[in-house]
């Protein structure tokens, strides 16, 4: 990421955010302080150890959950619920699709509030499972599919509602490790050909090396922000010869020693 892109005004936009539970036995806190920004078109993976609060701070930016203080933003809007601008891709793939509906009502499914025209929802239908690689799968239901092919239909719903900020939490962590590098391959042409902003909440610190452009650190608890690391990767990924670069065994011992000291 250039330093005119971070320059120009973040398309996701966090400051000072925090989230606390209130229980019988009083207020708990979850996050404390977080401030970062997400550029238009960057990949930036979260990353921290287990219970430290990732998946609350996936629900509030995705607003399925308020914010207790501070703020979270897309282009400048106030995320108070759910934006229309995002698009969030699940974990368990098996949940998020409808098992009765085929691959190809699946993906229809998020452009019926969008009111497009029938051509435009093919349109878009047949573009996101090119993208993805399951052109000819459209008549199929998702249980008639392997694991990876039901996470890369559930990414073609979330390309077909052509959303600026694209959230997915764990996407791959549910798959084998071939399979794995495949979808992570696939994030990298989705975010090239479609120019989305991608916000990835991973527990696999490769993982994150590999799709980042930037990496944030979360540590401490309450959550704040231990370290935004850039990246820096020139050129493009390549699952065995970016992952043989000694900036990559540098990085990801660097990050492995945050999420370490943060546990």
């Amino acid at each position: 990421m250039n330093a005119t892109a971070l320059d120009a005004p973040a398309r996701l936009s966090v400051s000072g955010l925090a989230k606390t539970y209130e229980t019988k036995k009083g207020a708990v806190p979850v996050i404390a302080d977080l401030t970062f920004d997400v550029q238009a078109a960057e990949i930036v993976c979260i990353v921290g150890p287990s219970g430290i609060g990732k998946t609350t701070l996936l629900k509030c930016l995705t607003g399925l959950q308020s914010i207790s203080s501070g703020s979270a933003r897309i282009d400048g809007k106030p995320i108070d619920g759910p934006p229309e601008e995002m698009a969030l891709v699940f974990q368990e793939y098996t949940r998020s699709l409808m098992p009765w509906l085929t691959v190809e009502k699946n993906v229809r499914l998020p452009l019926k509030h969008l009111r497009l025209p029938k051509a435009e929802q093919a349109e878009r239908i047949a573009s996101a499972l090119a993208a993805v690689g399951l052109s000819g799968a459209e008549a199929k239901y998702p249980w008639q599919l392997s694991g990876g092919m039901q996470q890369r239909v559930a990414i073609a719903r979330a390309i077909a509602y052509r959303p600026e900020v694209l959230v997915m939490d764990e996407p791959f962590a549910s798959v084998d490790a071939q399979t794995r590098f495949e979808l992570e391959d696939l994030c990298l042409r989705v975010r090239e050909q479609f120019g989305m902003t991608i916000v990835v909440v991973t527990h696999d610190i490769d993982e994150a090396v590999y799709l980042s452009d930037r990496i944030v650190v979360l540590g401490e608890r309450p959550a704040r922000v231990t370290r935004i690391i850039d990246v820096g990767l020139e050129g493009a990924r390549d699952q065995i010869a970016t992952r043989a670069r000694p900036e990559f065994a540098e990085l990801r011992t660097e990050v492995f020693e945050l999420i370490r000291k943060a546990g």
